[in-house]
């Protein structure tokens, strides 16, 4: 009898154990495998996305090597043959803004409000026509043919065109996988892609991170996108391990804040700000501000035309300052932020209107190296003119971050970048008052930032190229 009974019992209990089994443990098993694949896919998209970080540091480091051997080609030839200029630059300027306009359209000008424009549209043709990988590959070439020819332009604006569609193309082949479709929104590659590019292209990862938040993030969408952030690092990072730790303006002695400098800060940047305001309302205006009602026709039917006489102009602006004008300016500003004067007080107006022409002949190139050397330059005619104000170096520093500033409208983007281009942690405090207040008084002259302002119309022209259909409800029709 009592075997009997053990015997239910245990038939019993093995048959409530396996009902438990059958009913809990699968449900178990497939949670915990889901949550392996969960991880496993979030792991493989953080790696998908700094592998396209890492392709943008790549490309950004490529442009400045080519950068640099042109601009020293560009040396090597206008101090051998000082007239090269007045022959080069008008047929470069041509060349190149004919092969601008067949070419890459797109491509034209800096290529920061290209990625703008295309951060506020939605997926589709229009908004990859601003941001399309052949057309900026061309722009590093035409870039570079400019740097060559002595533009008084800049490669970081390009890089950021760039870095946004190596980015953006990276997303979309692996999106085009269906086995490895992870659902990239494409304002988040191309802001990880164009602040990787800056960041890369300066040698300055934290630079990069404040200009996707200040600049390119004034979506919430992108703004506090952590995955962003990350690649935008990733790219800095990059360039710091192949480049090295090394400030791109290298410093021979540290630049102190002094209790007098505050009276500094108040003429740089009343100065750069009333100038950097004037400079960014010129760009905005174009060249036909410059010519009568009855003349203006004339720009549009003869556009290489106008891009030669540019680059004639461009040319004897060179002349009249030695050759100082021409390329991005590297060298002069590097030489005034470690108290070694230009030779020509004329050269930081030169610089200016040197950018100027060169924006105006519409070939591709960028103003923020510019930026920096029109300050820098504005800076040694203000220790000059009012010797004992301050130290020379901490003026011509504080006058770059503040035309840059007063430029672009982008203070916290222009104090980041001067502090970490140039290791002056010392003076952030003096950088950041000095941009803000140049920043205020550059909207009183012009009103928009430059690069929202002309975003707008490289938006209006891609939208018209590839114009939005509205989708048919099936209630329309019969």
């Amino acid at each position: 009898m009592r075997a009997a009974l053990s015997g239910q019992m245990l038939i019993l209990a093995t048959s409530t154990i396996r009902t438990m089994t059958e009913r809990h443990l699968p449900p178990l098993i497939k949670k915990r495998a889901r949550h392996t694949l969960r991880i496993s896919r979030h792991s493989f998209r953080i790696a998908v996305f700094l592998g396209g970080a890492a392709c943008v540091a790549a490309f950004s480091l490529a442009f400045a090597w080519l950068a640099e051997t042109m601009l020293e080609w560009n040396r090597e030839l206008t101090h051998a043959y000082w007239w090269s200029a007045l022959l080069m630059l008008p047929l470069a300027f041509a060349g190149i803004r004919w092969l601008t306009m067949r070419l890459a359209p797109e491509a034209r000008g800096s290529g920061i409000p290209q990625v703008i424009a295309a951060m506020t549209m939605q997926a589709g043709p229009a908004q990859n026509t601003l941001v399309s990988l052949p057309q900026s590959l061309w722009k590093i070439v035409l870039t570079a043919a400019g740097l060559l020819a002595g533009a008084s332009i800049g490669r970081e604006g390009p890089s950021v065109q760039v870095g946004a569609a190596v980015m953006l193309a990276w997303g979309q082949w692996w999106q085009k996988r269906p086995r490895f479709a992870i659902g990239f929104r494409p304002e988040a590659l191309i802001a990880a892609g164009a602040a990787g590019g800056l960041a890369a292209a300066f040698n300055t990862p934290l630079a990069g991170v404040v200009f996707a938040i200040e600049e390119l993030g004034r979506g919430t969408a992108v703004r506090w996108d952590r995955l962003v952030m990350s690649a935008v690092l990733c790219a800095g990072f990059i360039a710091l391990a192949v480049v090295g730790n090394n400030a791109y303006f290298h410093i021979e002695q540290s630049i102190l804040a002094l209790h007098s400098s505050w009276g500094a800060v108040a003429l740089c940047a009343t100065v750069n700000g009333v100038l950097g305001g004037l400079f960014a309302k010129a760009l905005l205006a174009g060249p036909k501000a410059w010519l009568p009602a009855s003349r203006r026709g004339w720009l549009e039917r003869y556009p290489v035309l106008l891009a030669g006489a540019c680059g004639l102009l461009v040319a004897l602006l060179g002349l009249l300052t030695a050759g100082a004008t021409y390329g991005t300016g590297y060298e002069q500003a590097a030489a005034l932020l470690n108290g070694h004067p230009v030779d020509s007080m004329m050269f930081g107006i030169a610089k200016l209107g040197a950018t100027i022409l060169s924006y105006f002949a519409g070939i591709p190139g960028g103003i923020f190296t510019p930026s920096l050397a029109i300050g820098a330059g504005i800076g040694d005619n203000i220790a000059r003119l009012l010797p004992g104000t301050s130290d020379g170096q901490l003026i011509a520093l504080l006058s770059m971050a503040a035309f840059l500033a007063a430029a672009t409208q982008a203070p916290i983007t222009a104090s980041v970048i001067v502090m970490e281009m140039t290791r002056s942690q010392d003076v952030t405090l003096l950088l950041l008052a000095t941009t803000l207040a140049a920043s205020v008084i550059s909207r009183q002259f012009c009103p928009r930032p430059f690069y929202h302002t002309a975003a707008r119309t490289f938006r209006r022209e891609a939208m018209h190229k590839h114009p939005v259909v509205p989708a048919i409800s099936a209630a329309t029709h019969p």
